[in-house]
């Protein structure tokens, strides 16, 4: 159940109407790395996880439900930056508000300049903000990361952040509106705080590497090809003990060499490691019956619903504000 509020989240402000930056900051609203991906990619993955890990569908709704809020912002500054255009597509005079301030024909081949570039942002939109990046690309289902195992999902999560940030980062340098900046600052900041509730919640998921059920095998998990001639550099990711598996690297200095002289790899040992084939099998297996019975346990036999309203919780309603979230869930996952 969705319920609008219709004031923002942030108070998205402008001083004064620009077009060529509204054209830019599409990138955010419909872009690859932007918010409607971001606010549709954990509200998929929320399905997956609402039965093994109630607690990860409530962490990933609320963040998609705060990625639809901050669509709402880059969509109300996209409007508000193109403040006059729609009432001059309206216009056959050039004497309108716009025009004024953009200084007349020069302004007006700028903006058919833009529409020329991206042509749905203006000539099939009016001025409006449109479902598409800034070079009018359409917004595609395939920006989605879900693949229903949420070792996999939420490092998709961290990684989407990672990106929607630079991208701020970036739009900043194209603005010098303080009221945009300390809109594009908000929205900056709030992927980092959403990086590390992600990475807390996949630290609570234990063990959660490597990402999945099956585990490395140990006669390549730990060895690293030097496939480039020319200068060498060596450092933690080919030297010492790898990060999370704590084995030590194995440089094949000569790859060619190597892989001839183990037929293809097919008679490599393991070497640097205490894991072996074994240890691997029962792990697989162990591992394998540990993450099915998350699932299935969760699932009620019989008949099945999503929502058992009357275990819902109390509902704060002080003061007449708009309802607040449920107090109080169950959470069932086997976390460690």
């Amino acid at each position: 159940m969705f319920y609008h509020v219709k004031d923002l989240q942030f108070n998205a402000r402008v001083s004064a109407p620009d077009p060529q930056f509204a054209n830019l900051l599409l990138q955010q609203f419909g872009g690859p790395n932007g918010e409607l991906k971001a606010a549709m990619q954990y509200f998929v993955q929320a399905f997956s996880a609402k039965n093994p890990y109630p607690d990860k569908y409530d962490l990933l709704m609320d963040i998609a439900t705060e990625e639809f809020s901050h669509l709402e912002i880059v969509g109300a500054t996209i409007q508000m930056l193109l403040a006059g255009v729609n009432g001059k597509l309206k216009d056959a005079a050039d004497e309108s508000e716009i025009m004024k301030l953009l200084d007349g024909k020069a302004a007006k081949e700028s903006v058919i300049h833009e529409a020329i570039s991206n042509p749905h942002f203006l000539v099939e939109s009016a001025g409006g903000p449109v479902v598409t990046d800034s070079r009018g690309i359409p917004w595609s289902g395939t920006y989605v990361n879900a693949n229903g195992d949420l070792t996999v999902d939420l490092r998709s999560d961290m990684a989407a952040e990672s990106r929607a940030k630079i991208v701020y980062e970036y739009l900043m340098k194209f603005t010098n509106d303080p009221y945009v900046r300390e809109t594009l600052t908000f929205l900056m900041t709030r992927e980092v705080a959403h990086f590390q509730m992600f990475e807390a919640a996949l630290e609570t998921i234990q063990p959660n590497f490597p990402p999945g059920v099956l585990q490395a095998d140990p006669r390549f998990s730990n060895t690293y090809f030097n496939m480039s001639s020319g200068a060498e550099f060596r450092g933690p990711w080919n030297d010492g003990a790898s990060t999370k598996l704590g084995e030590t690297w194995q440089f094949i200095e000569d790859p060619i060499a190597h892989v001839e002289s183990t037929q293809g790899l097919t008679t490599q040992e393991i070497a640097g490691t205490d894991r072996t084939a074994a240890l691997i099998e029962k792990i697989n297996k162990d591992l394998s019956q540990e993450r099915s019975e998350e699932v299935n346990s969760a699932i009620p036999e019989g008949e099945n619903q999503w929502s058992n309203y009357a275990l819902s919780g109390d509902v704060d309603e002080t003061d007449g504000a708009d309802s607040k979230k449920t107090k109080a869930r169950s959470p069932r996952s086997k976390n460690k």
